[in-house]
């Protein structure tokens, strides 16, 4: 299953608006950080979507857990 840069952005912004950044370095949260290489990597080498099998299992916790949340808000737009 893909991901794309959108649907990236989206799941990055869910995480810093669920657990927002901490400490006087604005830290990202775990999950945010974790999606955070794999972003960067696809705007460096101008991908618009990416495999996520291929990325860290951080990325794809985080990845998961948004496409979760955002099923159980809006079940049919999931």
């Amino acid at each position: 299953m893909e991901i794309t840069l959108t649907e990236l952005e989206d799941a990055i912004n869910f995480w810093r608006a669920h657990k927002p950044s901490t400490g006087e370095e604005h830290t990202l949260c775990n999950e945010a950080a974790a999606l955070a290489g794999p972003y960067a990597a696809m705007i460096m080498n101008h991908r618009r979507a990416v495999d996520v099998a291929g990325l860290p299992e951080p990325a794809r916790a985080a990845i998961e857990a948004w496409r979760q949340a955002r099923q159980a808000a809006d079940p049919v737009k999931g």
